[in-house]
């Protein structure tokens, strides 16, 4: 993982962004922990929501252990650049921060639950960062898929802005939007720290718990 490196903090437009590719990068498609396709179709019932909160290699398995989350996947979204490596996210000239698709359940964990989850894990008040992860690929991101997740992030974010504010902290940098492309990261991003235990996991939250609505 490129950490400690300070990038540029200023995102890439359409005509400086570096153009990537017309292929998708090619993985395998099973999820390493319990053998479910990362890739669509997922199961009927299933909703599906692309959440950034700095190095994906933790944030995924952050989500992965959650009860009532299908599968996961790590990724890139929310820049210009189709179909870009890590190499080129990592430059950020293409404009996409590290992302985790979470395919889940909601008859069985909800998605103000995850949000929570989110929220809590990592420091959405630091900009193009995520503590000495530096750089645009690091940014606070929740991509939704439909209107109803775009209103409860757009709620969650300011139910928790209250709390961080109570406790002397400063404003959510967050980035929520509607997802334009997820852009499945190199295969051995994928799981990775079920492949390397003691791999590097960057996240770190504010302590301040999440409101969930009443």
């Amino acid at each position: 993982m490129t950490m400690f490196q300070r990038r540029s903090e200023s995102l890439p437009t359409a005509e400086t962004a570096l153009p990537g590719r017309d292929t998708p990068i090619a993985i395998s498609g099973e999820h390493l922990i319990n053998g479910a396709s990362m890739q669509p179709p997922f199961p009927a019932g299933t909703e599906q929501i692309v959440l950034g909160a700095g190095c994906f290699w933790g944030a995924e398995r952050l989500f992965w252990e959650q009860e009532g989350v299908v599968v996961t996947a790590a990724g890139y979204a929310g820049g210009v650049t189709p179909n870009p490596t890590y190499e080129e996210t990592c430059s950020g000239k293409t404009g996409h921060t590290e992302v985790v698709l979470v395919v889940y359940d909601p008859a069985r964990v909800t998605l103000q639950s995850l949000l929570s989850t989110f929220w809590e894990a990592h420091d959405p008040t630091q900009g193009m960062r995520q503590g000495n992860d530096m750089g645009t690929q690091y940014r606070s991101a929740i991509y939704t898929t439909s209107d109803a997740q775009q209103t409860a992030a757009q709620r969650s974010r300011d139910e928790y802005q209250s709390a961080l504010q109570a406790r002397g902290l400063g404003a959510i940098t967050t980035e929520i939007r509607p997802l334009d492309t997820f852009y499945y990261a190199e295969e051995y991003h994928q799981q990775y720290l079920a492949k390397n235990p003691n791999g590097y996991c960057g996240l770190k939250g504010t302590g301040v718990t999440c409101p969930l609505p009443a």
